[in-house]
């Protein structure tokens, strides 16, 4: 893909949605990056429940540590991984309060010693909750990076390379969440709704899903012989309904 069209797919992301956020309710740095830690295998709806209940009860560091895991496993039960999660947010406050005064760090290295958080969580903490131009590849961004041309990878770390080193400068800032929220709402996993796209002229991707376009048949491999239609598999000791006419005719004529 070239630098003029990825450049008009930013463009059109943004006209779309001007000013993108993260769909994780939160109101600082901490309560980003527990939802986040939580939102692992789980929707956003489901942690957004579940920190309704819990941040009004324990929103610091200090309030999650008081806490403790058994306390805090009520407020996640509905989450998969409750119990890891339970643990590692319960850990996470704990080095939070002893090594970093309570404060969330601000450089990967020191996020990613935090348990249950990796590359991606430490991402999405310095981009949203400290406006670091960095790309957080999630399922969602890689298959779209993918499937559009605009950052084709092999892994979430190839196409997070690609993503922030041809993405023009002044849409890195919010490229993580046009592009998450693009791949979550219209480019999704199965039937992605290309009729709804507004980059769709634009996008790479050549098994559209578009309005009345019917998807190309497998092409048949080169000297394979063409599809043969089987015959009908008659069941056994049933005769067609013609035969079987003419048999009782038969039959009534012999009485």
């Amino acid at each position: 893909m070239n630098d003029a069209k990825r450049r008009a797919i930013f463009e059109r992301l943004r006209a779309a949605n001007p000013h993108p956020a993260s769909e994780l309710v939160h109101a600082t740095p901490f309560e980003l990056l527990v939802a986040v830690v939580l939102s692992a295998q789980s929707t956003d709806k489901g942690v957004n429940k579940c920190t309704a209940r819990l941040f009004p009860v324990a929103r610091t560091p200090e309030a999650i540590v008081r806490l403790g895991v058994d306390g805090l496993t009520p407020y996640i039960a509905s989450l998969g991984l409750f119990r890891n999660k339970a643990k590692a947010v319960v850990g996470l406050s704990g080095i939070l309060v002893h090594e970093h005064g309570g404060e969330v760090p601000r450089t990967r290295e020191a996020l990613e010693r935090l348990p249950g958080v990796g590359r991606k969580t430490a991402n999405v903490i310095l981009n949203t909750a400290f406006g670091e131009p960095v790309i957080a590849v999630d399922t969602h961004i890689f298959r779209v990076a993918n499937r559009t041309g605009l950052a084709p990878g092999k892994d979430v770390a190839d196409v997070e390379r690609r993503l922030e080193g041809t993405t023009p400068a002044e849409f890195l800032q919010d490229a993580h969440h046009w592009l998450i929220l693009h791949g979550r709402y219209v480019c999704v996993a199965r039937s992605p709704k290309c009729g709804e796209c507004v980059i769709a002229d634009l996008c790479e991707y050549r098994d559209k899903c578009l309005p009345g376009a019917k998807r190309a048949a497998p092409a048949r491999a080169a000297g394979a012989a063409p599809a043969v239609p089987r015959p009908a598999v008659r069941a056994r000791g049933v005769q067609p309904m013609a035969k079987t006419s003419r048999a009782g005719a038969r039959r009534g004529r012999a009485r």
